[in-house]
């Protein structure tokens, strides 16, 4: 795995964190390469929790070089407070093995308050956000009035971006959303306020990461989010505003994916989901209650609970279509360990007639019905457990049977949130 890519198969949170962690040991850069602070990461490491939101996964590897790349949507605020909180938990962080692009785009104070004022209008309409700028901030730089890290480097240009950028998002506060305006100079003055901190961090990313590749060093991309959460093969418009697949590390990193040779999706054994949106597998009974609660399913951003289901075998193969998956960890295994039945959803049915495609159109989605296959469960504790052969034979059946149905090798098994609860499959050896 020279350069590989590692992303999300379902609507995330499903474990990216602790196996980028993992994984981050054999490599030497690890990159981030979408998204913004709405995304969450923990990593347990010997019992301890760690949450990252912009940081790559990586930073818990003091020898490893992590970098955020253009295509992440960067809140300089929850950068440093992101920083700091490392640091008070002695985990080493500078410039020197932590870095910006410099085409790196900022979620400016602005972004946050559109967002927060269009989901109040939206009402019953909500799409979900974390109300923390991100759209806005994807908004802007499409439209090319976007604040980008550079732009630090000059006090003038930056004030007078802000001064032309707030009299626009005022103007939408004001006459549209209805809602409080922002005084400029009280803006000008908390970006400048953490200016000189930021600037340190911030390099031409597309060279360093060219220099890294002709120096021999190994590169691992990092997603945030997941593939079903993608802007443009995502449920839409109940998604994240970036490419969040594997195919966004191009325009994400300027890095080229004809150097890239692995991608690894990462599936939760069961399935979550965050906000609104279809769900075809959703268990909003006891069931879904107890994977919540025996799987800890509260958001590591927002804190919110997650929806919870059954594994989706169709929206599982559609996202290896999407992301060309090279090979799959399967997390949270340990969790379905509490039931004696484990149903798969590996087809649908609407008006009659079988499904084996993911649709896009929504109205379909949230009406379809799940087909289920119904596998063994297990009833036997495996928290822990590092080795494939110790497992129970239904829990081993179980992981070949998402194996041969999404048609990619199970490279990695998580048994647990720390570190070491997990099974290296021999591909992994």
């Amino acid at each position: 795995m020279q350069h590989a890519i590692v992303t999300g198969g379902q609507w995330g949170d499903e474990g990216k964190g602790k196996i980028i962690d993992i994984l981050s040991g054999r490599f030497d850069v690890v990159v981030r390469y979408q998204g913004g602070n709405n995304a969450g990461h923990t990593v347990v490491i010997n019992g301890r929790k760690f949450f990252l939101h912009l940081i790559p996964s990586g930073i818990f590897h003091p020898e490893k070089i992590c970098v955020i790349g253009n295509g992440v949507v960067l809140d300089p605020f929850s950068f440093l407070e992101e920083v700091k909180g490392l640091k008070e938990s002695r985990i080493a962080v500078s410039p020197k093995n932590l870095c910006i692009s410099d085409r790196a785009h900022l979620v400016m104070p602005y972004h946050k308050a559109i967002d927060q004022a269009a989901e109040t209008l939206k009402a019953g309409k909500k799409i979900g956000t974390t109300g923390r700028g991100i759209g806005p901030a994807y908004t802007s730089k499409v439209m090319r009035s976007g604040i980008r890290a550079a732009d630090l480097l000059s006090e003038s240009l930056l004030v007078d971006k802000i001064k032309e950028n707030l009299a626009y998002f005022n103007y939408l506060l004001k006459g549209y959303f209805k809602a409080n305006v922002l005084n400029v100079d009280d803006v000008i003055e908390d970006i400048l306020s953490v200016r000189e901190e930021i600037l340190p961090y911030i390099v031409n990313s597309a060279y360093l990461l060219e220099r890294f590749r002709n120096e021999g060093k190994s590169i691992l991309f990092e997603g945030a989010q997941a593939s079903l959460l993608d802007i443009d093969h995502g449920t839409y418009p109940f998604v994240t505003s970036s490419s969040v697949v594997a195919g966004g590390v191009g325009p994400g990193t300027g890095f080229s994916p004809a150097h890239i040779k692995s991608v690894i999706g990462v599936f939760k054994a069961y399935l979550t989901r965050v906000g609104s949106g279809p769900f075809p597998t959703e268990q909003t009974n006891g069931i879904g209650e107890a994977l919540r609660q025996t799987g800890s399913e509260y958001g590591t951003t927002t804190g919110r609970p997650r929806r919870c289901g059954w594994f989706d075998m169709v929206a599982a193969r559609y996202a290896q279509i999407i992301n060309g998956y090279t090979g799959i960890a399967l997390t949270k295994l340990d969790v379905l360990s509490q039931f004696e039945e484990i149903p798969v959803c590996t087809g649908y049915q609407y008006k009659g007639e079988i499904i084996h495609e993911f649709p896009a159109e929504l109205e379909v989605l949230e009406n379809l019905k799940p087909m289920y296959t119904f596998l063994p469960g297990w009833k036997a504790p495996i928290s822990g457990v590092d080795r494939f052969d110790m497992l129970p034979r239904e829990a081993q059946d179980y992981v070949r049977f998402i194996e041969e149905q999404i048609r990619c090798q199970v490279l990695i098994v998580s048994t647990g949130p720390d570190r070491n609860q997990t099974v290296m499959m021999p591909g992994m050896s």
